[in-house]
């Protein structure tokens, strides 16, 4: 018989002018509606802090062992759920919910300044926008400098590129967190299709 596949899908803590998250109630709901009886749905709110994250990440690879992990944040300038291609080491000087920075202002010194993510988004993108769900899906390769960017970019090192990013717009704005769930449910199973399609393909984890 066929093992379960185990998938952590992440939100965020609230932040800023964001005293709800969209991103961590989007998950909730995406909890309940589950990822099919094959598949082992593991979610978990993230602290909006370098430190935590640091500690935090390590261990959800490492306990679960997942075939994917995925994590949600909120973009108060999304207008879509947007895949993210890439995380990046440099230029996190926005400080976090403990008013802290980190001092190298890189995630992880000596690290690539790019890691991309297995999964090709243009790909997801285009079928979920093709299966007439109702929500737009757009692709990006910026998340932005800050704890999202910041957590992708160390999930994709410690998954060797086994991560996704999506960023929600806030609720209502225009989707509600029911239609948000739909939308990541729709989009997580695309990516584990083609990451099962593309097995045995050799996958260059750092740009060049």
């Amino acid at each position: 018989m066929e093992q379960k596949k185990t998938v952590i899908v992440t939100g965020f803590e609230p932040f800023g002018e964001h005293a709800v998250n969209a991103s961590w109630v989007a998950v909730q709901e995406l909890e309940k509606l589950g990822l099919g009886h094959d598949i082992n749905l593991h979610v978990a709110e993230v602290p909006v802090e370098y430190q935590a994250v640091q500690s935090l990440l390590p261990s959800l690879w490492k306990q679960q062992l997942p075939q994917l992990v995925v994590h949600v944040g909120v973009s108060g300038m999304a207008t879509t759920v947007t895949l993210e291609q890439c995380g990046h080491n440099q230029g996190y000087m926005r400080l976090d919910n403990c008013s802290f920075c980190p001092e190298s202002r890189c995630c992880m010194e000596g690290g690539p300044d790019c890691i991309q993510s297995v999964i090709d988004m243009d790909a997801v993108c285009k079928r979920v926008n093709s299966s007439g769900l109702g929500v737009s899906v757009s692709v990006s390769k910026d998340a932005g400098r800050y704890l999202c960017d910041y957590t992708y970019y160390k999930s994709l090192f410690l998954g060797e590129g086994r991560s996704a990013f999506v960023h929600v717009p806030p609720l209502g704005k225009p989707y509600s967190a029911e239609q948000l769930a739909r939308a990541l449910r729709a989009v997580i199973l695309e990516m584990l299709e083609l990451m099962e399609h593309n097995k045995g393909k050799k996958h260059c984890l750092h740009d060049q």
